[in-house]
């Protein structure tokens, strides 16, 4: 665990740095990242070891309450913000709560404000599903020389621009791994095989949250069956409201044992009251 001041100028502590990250590239060493969506995912992750977390924007102050030593990317999505100004103000906003990256999908220019004011940055390569109207649909990125160059090409303009880490989506691993020495930059491999960085995933893909119908991407490997349970709790749910929907319409519901009574005594009293109860008037 490392002491640092976060860039609230707070003294804390965390597992891993952005120095520490740069210093895995060409090591071998990989490390796990995920995003958990809520509290009892945060809580999962952390048990189960995970290295590093990305949430959106609404999570850092809960990510911050659970997992205070998690490195954790933060960001915006592409048209959550209008102008490069208002980007840098959520920005800034982020890492006064604690994030230790954020994440944009923006022009390069606004890349740029953003790490000349000290922001660390993170942007994306290959598949964007944001852009995906540009390329035709979702669809693997790198397969052929050409744009396997354009691909490099864009890492480095990037890295040009100040950018610290990529999230690298559904790129050829061939090229992932011919481009990710050649580059300072901290990649994150989502279905681009084992030669980034470190190796992202979703919770839900990790966990095997998908049903059948949603047709997971290749890259969504399940190491368990969450979704099995979450059907068997819908099951049970609905056998529940359909008991009590029952239970009701056939006035046996509310049950006596769940009824608040009356101390002994008190229903005559309040009878004998009542039946002798007329209205005043002023």
């Amino acid at each position: 665990m490392k002491r640092i001041y976060d860039f609230s100028r707070n003294p804390a502590k965390r597992n891993y740095t952005i120095s520490d990250l740069q210093a895995l590239k060409g090591t071998g060493k990989k490390l796990s990242m995920a995003n958990p969506a809520n509290a009892p995912e945060l809580r999962a992750c952390i048990e189960a070891g995970i290295d590093l977390f990305v949430v959106g924007g609404d999570q850092i102050d809960e990510v911050r309450e659970i997992a205070p030593h998690h490195f954790t990317g933060v960001g915006s999505s592409w048209a959550q913000f209008g102008s490069t100004a208002e980007i840098l103000d959520h920005a800034f906003e982020m890492m006064r709560k604690g994030g230790d990256l954020y994440y944009t999908l923006r022009s390069f220019e606004t890349m740029e404000t953003l790490a000349r004011e000290g922001i660390p940055v993170q942007s994306h390569i290959g598949l964007i599903p944001t852009f995906s109207h540009y390329c035709g649909g979702l669809r693997a990125w790198g397969r052929k020389a050409d744009e396997a160059m354009q691909i490099f090409e864009t890492l480095k303009r990037m890295e040009d621009a100040g950018v610290v880490a990529v999230e690298a989506e559904c790129i050829a691993e061939e090229v992932l791994e011919a481009v990710n020495l050649k580059t300072s930059i901290v990649t994150f491999s989502l279905g681009s095989g084992n030669a980034g960085d470190a190796v992202f995933s979703f919770v839900a893909d990790i966990c095997g949250e998908a049903s059948e119908e949603d047709k997971p991407p290749k890259h969504a490997h399940s190491f368990g069956n969450v979704g099995r349970l979450h059907k068997q709790v819908h099951q049970e749910r609905v056998a529940a409201l359909k008991e009590f929907h029952k239970e009701v319409a056939a006035t046996n519901f509310p049950y006596p044992e769940t009824n608040v009574t009356m101390h002994d005594g008190e229903k005559a009293k309040f009878l004998e009251a009542l039946d002798k109860w007329a209205p005043t008037h002023s």
